[in-house]
């Protein structure tokens, strides 16, 4: 019967370190967790590219070690990397690695979740910020990574809860074998040979995080520092070289000139070792024991001269000699830059900007340094995600949703991002100066400009039109409050005022325009026989007769009555005050009628006339 517990299952899941699983119609993810995609290993890369140059033995010096001894060397060099690391610059630089990694984005968070299924991204939230603590453990796993090429990570895994802790093994003890079963090339085993005895461990019980840069150290990573190792040595013997001239070259040196006077040439010798012993040791009797002892003179150093003269340069004297000055500062700046260069860290970052002009050129310097983090980061995350699956697996994730998602760390370059916001600026200016010219279509645009397929820019369309329509429905929503995706309706917009014969500025009501619908009536234009269906309208106007044919009728109903004049002017009175326009040139006017004319005392008085006898 097969084995179907978990670790089993798990066991088969990592068996081939690729996991490939259908997201949707013919869309495969994968997700190699082993990375070997990008450099393979032991099996495919099973060749020494340097065996022409070096022979494979156990001394190979500043050299890359071979891929078949490196196993069994990987200690000694991770020796040198502790020393490596008491280096100031070299320990200022693992730090820079791991700060610049693991910083916050703008919503403090230092590993970003994207996944469609909230259930699942919950989940991963979960694991990776109250679990793992990965804002606090990230740096010292990413920095022991940095400095030995590999960190190695223990996964406690529990059927129906997952990943519940992780513990760090020491990279001294871990050792990784893959490539020995010729059944199953890709299998990988984990042992720890440390105090406790060996341990094995399966392929997914370990998150091993190495930096795979180079074929040769496979299975393992190569240090960050492994560039420099070779340079850090010779800096290190120059600045000691230095040291030692300074302190033993550096003093003062004394010429003694001793007048021997008449000594005999034979016992010169002895009597100059005779003053040169009086004067670098200094007799000395301990008071509690009473021995006799000579010490050594400190202020006498034996790099001094003693010269023996008589004759015309007779006379004792004591002659100074200044000390040689050190002048090979260069070539230590020399080493000190190759070995910044190795490092890939800016000068400014570690505190030697003295050639730095500018910010325009510390800028360049960031963005390059930038390139260099994303490597790590990318590393990272591709271990993350392993830990990952692993978790969602246990806790009965299958299919998509075990590998339908995403993981990323922060950019650490602001300088890096602001540079490709800008480079997506100038595309949209072009776009939008070649759709004001009409010279190119929009489908030019977006294959040439944006890099967009056919599939792809036709449905970038139908997502613009589906912003559109969302963006509408907020606006009616916000000035109307109408849903149009509930009512099915729109209000307020230019074709509903003008279908109303409203302005753009008038209300408007929900109430139907119009007379209201009426049933048909009797005797009305709507009724098919009209408003005299039977004709009797026509009828009575055909035979009516005057009752009383004989008859005249007068004016004012007697032939005695009169026009009268001044019931006429009553008349247009009345109807002038029943109008309420009443003015003081009317009351004038009817005055006037009332008063009769008077010419005398006027040039029309009769008196006037002259007689035309005169």
């Amino acid at each position: 019967m097969a084995d179907k517990t978990l670790f089993s299952r798990l066991g088969k899941l990592f068996s081939s370190n690729v996991i490939v699983r259908n997201i949707g119609g013919k869309k495969l993810k994968v997700r190699d967790t082993s990375r070997l995609q990008s450099v393979g290993n032991k099996v495919t890369m099973g060749v020494d590219r340097f065996s022409k140059v070096r022979k494979t033995n156990s001394n190979l010096g500043y050299g890359t070690p071979s891929m078949q001894n490196f196993a069994f060397q990987k200690n000694e060099l991770y020796a040198d990397y502790e020393t490596m690391d008491q280096d100031a610059i070299i320990s200022s630089a693992l730090d820079i690695y791991a700060d610049e990694s693991t910083m916050k984005n703008e919503f403090d968070q230092v590993l970003t979740i994207s996944c469609q299924n909230e259930n699942v991204q919950k989940i991963l939230h979960n694991l990776f910020y109250d679990v793992c603590n990965i804002e606090f453990n990230l740096w010292p796993w990413l920095r022991n990574m940095c400095k030995y090429g590999d960190s190695f990570l223990k996964l406690d895994i529990t059927e129906g809860y997952g990943v519940v802790n992780v513990v760090p093994l020491s990279s001294y003890e871990m050792t990784r074998e893959e490539g020995l079963d010729v059944e199953d090339p890709y299998k990988v085993i984990f042992k720890q040979d440390g105090g406790t005895g060996n341990i094995e461990y399966q392929n997914f019980e370990i998150a091993h995080f190495r930096l795979l840069s180079d074929a040769n150290f496979l299975p393992y990573g190569k240090s960050m520092v492994e560039p420099a190792r070779k340079t850090w040595k010779q800096l290190t013997m120059m600045e000691d070289a230095m040291m030692i001239h300074r302190i033993m070259r550096a003093p003062e040196k004394r010429i003694f000139k001793i007048d021997v006077g008449n000594i005999p040439p034979n016992e010169v010798d002895a009597y100059m070792q005779a003053i040169i012993d009086k004067m670098k040791k200094v007799p000395y009797v301990d008071q509690n024991t009473g021995e006799y002892n000579l010490k050594f003179n400190m202020q006498n150093m034996m790099e001094d001269f003693y010269l023996p003269t008589r004759g015309g340069e007779s006379g004792t004297g004591i002659e100074s000699v200044a000390g040689l000055d050190f002048n090979a500062i260069d070539d230590i700046e020399y080493l000190r830059n190759k070995m910044m260069s190795a490092l890939r860290v800016p000068k400014a970052f570690l505190g030697y900007d003295e050639n730095v002009e500018g910010k325009a050129t510390l800028a360049a310097e960031d963005i390059r340094f930038a390139r260099t983090i994303e490597r790590l980061q990318r590393i990272a995350v591709s271990e993350l995600t392993k830990i990952a699956i692993v978790h969602l697996y246990s806790q009965g994730f299958k299919d998509a949703d075990l590998v339908d998602f995403e993981l990323s760390l922060t950019t650490p370059s602001t300088v890096y991002e602001q540079e490709k916001i800008a480079i997506w600026q100038e595309k949209i200016r072009l776009a939008t100066d070649i759709q004001g010219s009409k010279l190119l279509s929009d489908e030019w645009i977006y294959e040439n400009i944006f890099n967009l397929g056919d599939t792809a820019w036709e449905r970038e369309r139908e997502n613009v039109v589906s912003d559109l329509k969302l963006k509408f429905r907020q606006q009616q929503i916000e000035s109307e409050g109408n849903d149009p995706a509930k009512t099915l309706r729109s209000f307020g917009t230019p074709h509903d005022l003008a279908s109303l014969g409203q302005g753009p500025g008038e209300e408007t009501s929900d109430e139907p325009v119009g007379r209201p619908n009426q049933g048909m009536k009797y005797k009305s234009t709507r009724h098919p026989g009209g408003q005299d269906p039977i004709g009797d309208k026509d009828m009575h106007k055909t035979f009516d007769r005057d009752k009383t044919p004989l008859k005249h009728n007068f004016r004012g109903n007697s032939p005695l009555a009169r026009e009268n004049k001044h019931e006429k002017y009553k008349n247009v009175i009345n109807s002038l005050k029943s109008s309420h326009k009443t003015s003081q040139v009317l009351k004038e006017t009817l005055q006037a009628e009332k008063t009769e004319y008077n010419d005398t005392g006027s040039l029309l008085d009769e008196g006037n006339i002259i007689d035309g006898n005169i």
